[in-house]
């Protein structure tokens, strides 16, 4: 006898907070998926999570736990193909039943989940090696995406945020980061100058970047540890961050525009601190 086909179901949104409003923060896996202790966060609600790239990481993440997940069927079929193991039974829906979930220009793929956050490492139990990125309240949910991208790609091995002045971990933003949130541990942490501090005490080198820094990024002295700081455009780096850093570098460019977007800028440094970093261990 063959397998009996699943049925289609209506999917019905549920509130996750006052008034219905998502008010997740969604927690990122490590490099090789996170086993970082966990610290409650009992306010938080699901993390809303949709198009391929993006489930299928987190479908792909052991440490990741799902609520609910919708698809198409063709999406269900291609998941299969992958050899994508889900942690669930999905609920087939149409293309429709997702994209009126979702903001109008919301590419979804057919698939879309409600996910727990994930753990947030402490400041202590970042290894003390290789590159972090501080991000000085930058808020724009698809710079920050890109962001983590990027810290993906390069292996950075955490990214540091502040609870507030911070987009959530959801929707656009984990749409953007394309999967980067299942491999990227992110701290949060209440005050950015206190956790620099607290890096700096375990031998991390800060170096802060700002179109105002006194010297080019690639002339500066890297070592590993190395926490790389990015802050919010047009603003930079706020003083306070300035202050508690051993450089304040810029990138230059030698175009005529000198100011690069600072999703752009934190993949250009990466590129420059980790070839370094290799020329230093080499």
């Amino acid at each position: 006898m063959g397998s009996k086909p699943m049925r289609e179901r209506r999917w019905t949104p549920r509130p996750t907070g006052p008034g219905g409003r998502n008010q997740s923060r969604e927690r990122s896996g490590g490099q090789q998926k996170r086993h970082f202790r966990q610290r409650p966060r009992a306010a938080d609600g699901p993390a809303l999570l949709y198009g391929w790239h993006t489930v299928k990481a987190a479908l792909e993440n052991p440490q990741r736990r799902f609520r609910r997940l919708l698809a198409t069927e063709n999406a269900v079929r291609r998941l299969a193909e992958d050899g994508v193991k889900l942690p669930l039974t999905p609920e087939l829906v149409r293309p429709d039943a997702i994209a009126a979930q979702l903001s109008p220009d919301a590419v979804h793929q057919g698939l879309l989940a409600e996910a727990d956050p994930l753990p947030s490492p402490a400041i202590e139990e970042l290894p003390a090696e290789g590159i972090v990125l501080a991000l000085d309240q930058i808020t724009d949910p698809h710079n920050v995406g890109a962001i983590l991208r990027s810290a993906a790609a390069f292996g950075v091995k955490s990214v540091v945020m502040t609870t507030r002045h911070s987009p959530e971990m959801t929707g656009v933003l984990a749409k953007s980061a394309s999967g980067a949130l299942e491999y990227v541990p992110i701290a949060e942490v209440a005050n950015l100058a206190r956790a620099l501090e607290a890096l700096k005490d375990r031998g991390f080198l800060l170096v802060g970047l700002d179109s105002s820094g006194t010297g080019d990024l690639a002339d500066l002295p890297l070592a590993s540890p190395l926490t790389l700081i990015l802050g919010a455009e047009g603003r930079g780096l706020r003083q306070l961050t300035r202050t508690t850093c051993d450089y304040v570098a810029r990138l230059d460019l030698p175009g005529a525009i000198k100011d690069l977007n600072v999703s752009n800028a934190a993949a250009l440094a990466l590129y420059i601190a980790t070839t370094r970093l290799k020329t230093v261990a080499g």
